[in-house]
């Protein structure tokens, strides 16, 4: 895996984080809030929580995704823990036992990149290998069955597997020579390789080399190219790929026709983007404020939230989204019933509001259909 070193400063270190190419310095504090009923916050409780609460005492957390009702991560040494339902064996831990606080899965220390969908997780560990579990209806996790897993089970034997994202019925994922691959449902063509069939098993979209950057909504999928392009596919209903239409699309297609799109992630119906000028965009469905606009009006095409041009990763949930701006500050709008927006609130935000006054933070993590926010502080101790 590609580790950069040196000293970079906050608005690199949160951008290579997103990008997935930041190896070193800012582990830290694992805080969560929001819905509780299965114990996803991890405080061993089923409090619904309105503001950020830290995660234990630990300050090596690396790596987390928040799935509907659970929540995964990994930690600096590389060992990887999971928490909340477990109905569907999504917590990995060889039971379908509720937990409310982390437990270790398995005991090995090699876990690096970490994905989760709605009841499924996808793993990347440090020798290429792909590993997924939970769910499988619709064949989310790739080993070809449609049998659901407790523990992690390898999808195939290959070692090139480089970046993950899962949504709520299908997975995607990058290969290191830069190839697009998916599976899982398909009925609304989110898989993209032109067809609504359901696949078991990894496809290669297309046969580019060239793409960068993937995000899985709740059942449409985006990704950037090398060459700062946009590209969506899957389900339009609500103009969440931003194509000026609201028709489904089961292959890629460009999302109009500049080049500098950096940083993207998708929702249960939208998706979010930052721009290589640091501008954040959105579009899709916004009955509850999720674009972060300032109005409940659905959006067909991507829209300027505000004119600021400070904002470094976002991460977009199940009608809400959160943000982290250049100078470190979290922040977050749309749906907040549970608490998720985290202003200590459950009040409904059309536009972003700061959570807290911290300037620590490095990285925030939503599945696309997440009703509670996960997100990891800089300690001091690193």
């Amino acid at each position: 895996m590609p580790n950069f070193s040196g000293v970079w400063n906050l608005k690199d270190q949160v951008q290579a984080i997103a990008a997935g190419r930041w190896t070193g310095v800012p582990t830290g504090e694992l805080y969560a809030w929001g819905s509780n009923s299965s114990g996803q916050v991890g405080d061993n409780n089923t409090i619904n929580k309105s503001s950020p609460i830290q995660v234990g005492s630990l300050t090596n957390w690396d790596e987390v995704a928040s799935g509907r009702v659970h929540t995964t991560a990994v930690k600096k040494d590389g060992t990887l823990w999971g928490w909340g339902a477990n109905n569907r064996g999504q917590i990995g831990d060889g039971t379908v036992v509720y937990r409310s606080s982390p437990i270790q899965i398995g005991s090995l220390t090699t876990w690096y990149e970490i994905a989760s969908g709605e009841f499924q997780n996808i793993s990347v560990k440090t020798d290429g290998t792909m590993w997924t579990w939970g769910y499988n209806g619709f064949g989310q996790l790739g080993n070809n069955t449609v049998v659901d897993r407790s523990s992690p089970v390898q999808v195939g034997a290959l070692t090139t597997w480089s970046k993950i994202a899962a949504g709520s019925d299908h997975s995607i994922a990058l290969k290191t020579d830069g190839t697009f691959w998916a599976w899982g449902g398909n009925t609304n063509g989110q898989v993209g390789d032109n067809t609504v069939v359901r696949r078991s098993s990894p496809v290669q979209v297309g046969a580019l080399t060239t793409w960068s950057q993937i995000a899985a909504g709740g059942f449409h999928t985006v990704s950037i190219k090398t060459d700062g392009t946009l590209w969506t596919w899957g389900s339009n209903n609500h103009g969440q790929l931003g194509a000026s239409t609201v028709v489904n699309r089961s292959s890629p297609v460009q999302v109009g026709a500049l080049n500098n799109w950096s940083q993207v992630s998708a929702g249960l119906y939208v998706t979010v983007s930052v721009k290589t000028d640091n501008t954040l965009w959105a579009w899709g469905r916004n009955n509850l404020g999720q674009l972060g606009d300032g109005t409940v009006v659905n959006k067909s095409s991507p829209v300027q939230i505000g004119a600021l041009t400070n904002w470094a990763q976002v991460s977009s949930g199940d009608k809400f989204s959160s943000a982290i701006k250049t100078d470190g500050t979290l922040w977050a709008w749309g749906y907040n019933g549970g608490g998720q927006i985290g202003d200590n609130t459950v009040v409904r935000r059309s536009s972003p509001v700061q959570i807290g006054s911290l300037t620590t933070w490095v990285k925030t993590a939503l599945g696309p259909r997440a009703d509670h926010t996960v997100a990891i502080l800089q300690g001091s101790s690193n």
